[in-house]
């Protein structure tokens, strides 16, 4: 699915003073500009920091992928809901989140350390995203027992279960000798059919061929035949590409287990389905403010790498939507233009930040830019 709103989330030295570039001048000031509030995190020392990069944007990309994945879900199930009614986080839609983003002091206490933080968020977050793929396999297995018993139920007549049409008296019963065979024919081999089914193996009973029943794609008739021979037979249909009904065996009680399996599968898919809309849409909500906070640390983080300490730097959530989402490289190229020689002087000496230039995330030289996309 195309992304409908893409964001750039760009930290910046609060010494440069971007916002009135930001606002003004970039992209000619087509797009929406909100600050990307950040609070003070506990930082221990600056080798913790590094550590935690890494980890920072393997967590990154799993839940976004999460995320993703819930809302794949959430499409398949609710295919005809707007886009804006399937992305809510907190009984919002979710780029607020994004433009209003605020850190939840209640759930995740500042004080704590960073590493602590990012393991309560990221186990929450997986714990839940694992439920959701338990919660899916189930209704894909109900879902899929559900289509075998409707093909059963409501198939052609050479898949379908064929209790409801076929009658005791359409059968050789009770006899040594002979047996009767059922076979769904494609209607435009009805005619070859007729021709030689008396012919195709020895002892068919002339004329014994019934017609029974008949849908959009085939004809189903009986035939008679001595048991003797029925394999014989039931290989010659299949190479005339008729489709014998060998799985078929009349019986009252099959027919009853039939309609009890039909009705049974058929609230089990509905009710996996409700259980799985139900925690799709919990699941899209809390990963993807898990999946914000994760990368709320991250830019602090890598902030701190690049611009050092005291933490002295702005961000920003840059919008990009509906026709502007063509912007985004565009507007990527104005920022390094302005602000590329950032990548200079993005490590204080004062603070020794130099040695770790090599280990921070280089793909978002020469200042801190990450591109998100609302899928």
């Amino acid at each position: 699915m195309a992304s409908q709103t893409q964001y750039l989330l760009v930290s910046l030295p609060q010494s440069v003073n971007a916002f009135p570039y930001l606002e003004r001048q970039l992209n000619q000031g087509k797009q929406q500009l909100t600050s990307f509030n950040l609070p003070e995190f506990q930082i221990k020392t600056l080798d913790s920091l590094v550590q935690l990069s890494e980890e920072l944007s393997k967590l990154d990309t799993t839940l976004a992928s999460s995320v993703a994945k819930v809302v794949d879900i959430l499409d398949n199930l609710e295919p005809n809901k707007l886009f804006n009614e399937t992305r809510v986080v907190n009984s919002r839609p979710a780029v607020y989140t994004v433009e209003n983003f605020s850190w939840n002091t209640s759930k995740y206490r500042v004080d704590k350390p960073i590493k602590t933080l990012v393991d309560l968020i990221s186990n929450d977050a997986l714990s839940l995203d694992n439920d959701v793929r338990l919660m899916f396999q189930l209704y894909q297995t109900a879902k899929s027992n559900f289509l075998a018993a409707d093909r059963k139920k409501n198939g052609d007549l050479s898949i379908k279960s064929l209790h409801e049409i076929v009658r005791p008296e359409h059968f050789v019963l009770d006899s040594d000798h002979l047996t009767t065979v059922l076979i769904a024919v494609p209607k435009n081999l009805v005619s070859d059919f007729h021709k030689s089914y008396e012919t195709v193996t020895q002892f068919v009973v002339p004329r014994s061929a019934q017609e029974l029943a008949t849908d959009s794609e085939y004809l189903l008739f009986a035939v008679s035949l001595f048991k003797k021979y029925q394999q014989e037979f039931v290989t010659a249909c299949r190479e005339h590409k008729w489709h014998p009904r060998t799985d078929f065996v009349y019986s009252e009680e099959n027919l009853n287990e039939l309609r009890r399996e039909f009705d049974t599968t058929r609230a089990t898919e509905s009710k996996s389905k409700i259980d799985l809309l139900r925690l799709a849409k919990t699941a899209y909500s809390e990963i993807f403010s898990a999946w914000f906070h994760i990368k709320a640390i991250r830019i602090y983080v890598e902030s701190v790498l690049r611009y050092g300490l005291p933490p002295q730097f702005d961000c920003y959530a840059i919008k990009f939507e509906g026709s502007n989402v063509g912007n985004v490289d565009k507007a990527k190229k104005e920022l390094i233009a302005k602000f590329g020689y950032l990548g200079g002087d993005g490590f204080s000496d004062k603070n020794n930040l130099h040695e770790y230039a090599s280990l921070v995330d280089s793909d978002f030289e020469p200042f801190v830019l990450y591109h998100v996309d609302i899928v």
